[in-house]
């Protein structure tokens, strides 16, 4: 069972270096969403640059990244252990993917799919107030903020285990952390 959870692991990690962002702005307009907007290879970037439609498939698959390896971990009887696990991987693939140079994005959608799997009622009420805010304050950053937060509140509130709340708050502290990271790189493209 140890090699199969390994396994699991390790193909979160590699569809999580599937770098949906680059693949969509290569098909759409022949360029590296690196290289354009804030550099960012996400689907805001992606919206912002070369519109909403290929920033919802940048955000669909990006989720499904984060959501498919849960799944195959819980289908397969892991315990909650390899099923964060499952996910981190996947976040960290996103994040430095093998696929594109270790340069990746941000990983707030993978994030996302990752706890969909993981905590889907509390997830579902993030999202919708996120959502909502989003609608308000056309300000992503706000809403992403307290729907994450709120999610967050209510895993505790709910009784999730304590390692899925601290899993929980690592990958979303690596939020910012790797735009930080970026922060640098970034700078120097948008200069150019």
């Amino acid at each position: 069972m140890m090699n199969v959870a390994v396994g699991i692991v390790l193909i979160g990690y590699l569809l999580g270096s599937i770098p949906t962002a680059v693949i969509v702005s290569r098909r759409v307009a022949g360029v590296d969403i690196r290289t354009l907007g804030d550099a960012n290879m996400g689907a805001r970037n992606v919206s912002r640059t070369l519109g909403w439609k290929p920033a919802v498939v940048v955000a669909v698959v990006d989720f499904a990244k984060g959501f498919a390896p849960v799944v195959l971990a819980k289908a397969l009887g892991l315990s909650l252990t390899w099923q964060i696990a499952a996910g981190v991987a996947a976040l960290l693939g996103h994040d430095f993917p093998l696929f594109a140079g270790f340069r990746g994005g941000q990983g707030l959608a993978t994030t996302l799919g990752v706890l969909m799997t993981l905590a889907p009622g509390e997830m579902v009420i993030g999202l919708m107030v996120y959502g909502l805010l989003y609608l308000l304050t056309r300000n992503s950053d706000l809403g992403a903020g307290v729907g994450i937060g709120l999610t967050v509140l209510l895993m505790v509130l709910g009784g999730q285990p304590v390692g899925l709340v601290l899993a929980t708050l690592a990958m979303i502290l690596s939020i910012p952390a790797k735009q930080a990271l970026d922060r640098p790189r970034r700078m120097r493209l948008q200069k150019m």
